[in-house]
């Protein structure tokens, strides 16, 4: 698989929250979820599926394969644990940390992600 572009992994990990939710995946939900045009969306769709993150025949619904599930599965790790790590550890107001764990996402990687985990459980011992 290719590196994915910020952009790229914002499609994909919208993509796999809708999977998640049990969802049908649609190129006009995903441009009415993100704010997008349905031809932004068309484009990042085409590119997804050129690099094997999903399926997607012409008007159909969107399906991930497993590369793409294990993705979208990671970057939306990245978000979670970003968004948690900034509010309950360092304090930032809820609102401010969303849009930082955004940001944060894209460039943390797993050993990190990994880091912050422990250390977030490590300071719940300690308050117990």
């Amino acid at each position: 698989m290719t590196k994915l572009s910020g952009s790229q992994e914002d499609y994909l990990k919208e993509i796999y929250l809708m999977h998640m939710r049990g969802q049908e995946i649609r190129v006009t939900d995903i441009a009415a979820i993100l704010g997008i045009s349905k031809p932004s969306v068309n484009k990042a769709i085409n590119s997804l599926k050129e690099q094997g993150y999903i399926t997607h025949e012409h008007y159909g619904s969107i399906e991930l394969t497993e590369a793409g599930l294990e993705a979208g599965e990671d970057i939306a790790e990245n978000f979670r644990i970003s968004n948690k790590f900034l509010v309950e550890v360092l304090g930032v107001e809820a609102d401010v940390a969303e849009n930082e764990a955004h940001g944060m996402e894209h460039v943390i990687s797993r050993g990190t992600r990994k880091k912050m985990k422990k250390y977030m459980k490590r300071l719940k011992k300690q308050e117990k």
